[in-house]
C-alpha cells in the first residue's frame, strides 16, 4: 500500500480497506485491518468483540488476551463509547476505540502506534466505523463471530430463540431502544423485538409459558406472527390477533404473554397493547410515574377465541422529551436471593433512575442492571429475565400531541 500520508493517499487507503474487508472472511478481517493500519503508521490493530453477556472483550483472533469489561481501559472505551489512550514504554502509544454500529455496541479496536496526530486520529476513527459496519454485516452469516462471542456452549432452545432476536440496541436521532435478557445460554421462552418503519419505533417483549423447547417454539411463532403482521401494515389490534391465531392454530397447548408498542418518533405518541404481561413503566425526569401506563389487564396470547374474549384493546399516551419506557418480564422483579428476598420493582426502577442520573447511556444502564439482577440470585436465575427500554429524545424538545396525556 502507498505509505504517503497525504489526504488523497488516505482516501485511497480507506477505499482499499472497504473493498478488502467486504471480500474477507471473518477470519481474514484482522489481517485486512492490520494491513491498513500499517499503511497509515499504526504498528498493530486488534479487534475485540463483547461476549453475549457483556462481561468480557474477546479477541476476534486467538492468541490475544481477553479483558474484563469493568476492570480495563478497553472496557472503559466500550462502556463510555469514548477513545482511551495510554503510553506504553515498550510499544509507544496504545489506543482503544469503541466499535459501534449506531446504538449497537460491538466491542473495541486496539491500535498501537508511536505518535498520534489529528490526521491519524481521523483515519483511525474512520477505520473503526468501517470495521463496525463490516462486522455487523458479516455476523448475520458467520458462525466464527458467533463462536468468538460465546464463553460456553448454548442450549438448543436458546439457540432457536436467539436466532430470531434483533441487535441489542437500535437508534436514530430521535429514539434509542435497547434490551438485555438472561440467562444468556439457557433461555426458556423470553424474547424481545424492536425495529423501525418510517417514523415509528416498534418494540415488543414476549414471555412464553414454561422453560423448555416448547416455550421457545411458542415465542418464536409469536415473534414470526408479530413481524409478519407488522410488515403487512397491520395495526396493533390486528397484529395481536394474528399472533393469537398463529399460536392457537400451530401450538394450541402453548400460550405466552407480551406487550406490543408503537412510538411515533415525530410526535412522541405511544400506543401499546398489553396481553397478560406486567404493564409498561414510564420514567420521567428521573421519577417513576406510578401506574401511569397501567390499564385493564387482557388475557395472554394464544388462548382459544372462546376464552380470549373480544378484540384486543389499544391504548395511547403522549410522551415528553426524555421519557423512558420500560418493558420487562416478571423474572426480573421476582428473582429471589438465598434469603427469599425479591429483587422487586422499587429496586429495579431505582437502579435505572440512579444510573441515568449518573450520565450512563441507555445500553450501559441495562447492562449494569441485568448484572445486578444476576448477582442478586448468584447468577442462577430460576426464570428468564428480559428488559427492554426505549427513550424518546427528539431534536426539538417539544411535547408531542395525542389523544391522551400522562
Amino acid at each position: 500500500m502507498d505509505r504517503n500520508t497525504s489526504v488523497g493517499a488516505g482516501e485511497r487507503l480507506l477505499e482499499e480497506l472497504v473493498r478488502a474487508a467486504q471480500l474477507a472472511s471473518p477470519a481474514e478481517l484482522p489481517v485486512v485491518a492490520n494491513r491498513f493500519a500499517e499503511a497509515m503508521g499504526v504498528s498493530r490493530a486488534v479487534v475485540y468483540l463483547v461476549d453475549i453477556q457483556q462481561r468480557l472483550l474477546l479477541p476476534l483472533v486467538e492468541g490475544e488476551p481477553e479483558f474484563e469489561l469493568d476492570a480495563s481501559l478497553a472496557g472503559w472505551a466500550y462502556r463510555t463509547g469514548s477513545l482511551r489512550a495510554e503510553e506504553d514504554h515498550a510499544d509507544g502509544l496504545n489506543v482503544w476505540m469503541p466499535l459501534a454500529d449506531g446504538a449497537e455496541r460491538l466491542g473495541v479496536l486496539e491500535l498501537n502506534m508511536d505518535t498520534l496526530d489529528g490526521l491519524k486520529l481521523r483515519r483511525c476513527r474512520t477505520m473503526a466505523l468501517i470495521l463496525a459496519l463490516i462486522i455487523t454485516s458479516k455476523r448475520t452469516y458467520s458462525d466464527t463471530i458467533a463462536q468468538r462471542m460465546r464463553t460456553r456452549p448454548m442450549e438448543l432452545p436458546t439457540e432457536m430463540v436467539r436466532a430470531f432476536l434483533p441487535p441489542r440496541s437500535i437508534g436514530t436521532g430521535r429514539v434509542v431502544s435497547t434490551a438485555v435478557l438472561e440467562p444468556a445460554y439457557e433461555l426458556g421462552g423470553d424474547a424481545f423485538d424492536h425495529s423501525f418503519t418510517e417514523d415509528v419505533l416498534h418494540a415488543t417483549i414476549l414471555d412464553g409459558m414454561g422453560h423448555n423447547l416448547a416455550s421457545g417454539l411458542a415465542t418464536s411463532v409469536a415473534m414470526a406472527g408479530c413481524r409478519n403482521a407488522r410488515r403487512s401494515g397491520a395495526d396493533l389490534g390486528p397484529l395481536a390477533g394474528t399472533v393469537d391465531q398463529a399460536l392457537a392454530r400451530w401450538l394450541p397447548e402453548q400460550f405466552c404473554t407480551g406487550i406490543f408498542t408503537q412510538l411515533h418518533m415525530r410526535t412522541g405518541v405511544l400506543r401499546w397493547c398489553n396481553c397478560g404481561h406486567p404493564p409498561p413503566l414510564l420514567i420521567r425526569r428521573h421519577r417513576l410515574l406510578h401506574k401511569a401506563l397501567e390499564r385493564q389487564p387482557e388475557p395472554p396470547l394464544g388462548l382459544p377465541a372462546s376464552l380470549a374474549g373480544t378484540t384486543r384493546q389499544v391504548h395511547d399516551v403522549s410522551l415528553e422529551p426524555g421519557d423512558r419506557i420500560l418493558l420487562y418480564s416478571d423474572g426480573v422483579v421476582e428473582s429471589r436471593n438465598e434469603e427469599g428476598e425479591e429483587f422487586g420493582l422499587e429496586r429495579f426502577t431505582d437502579y435505572i433512575i440512579r444510573s441515568t442520573a449518573a450520565g450512563q447511556s441507555a445500553p450501559e444502564v441495562l447492562r449494569l442492571l441485568i448484572h445486578a439482577v444476576l448477582e442478586h440470585q448468584h447468577n442462577e436465575l430460576s426464570d428468564d429475565a428480559t428488559i427492554l427500554m426505549f427513550e424518546w429524545q427528539p431534536p426539538d424538545p417539544r411535547p408531542g400531541t395525542g389523544q391522551s396525556t400522562v
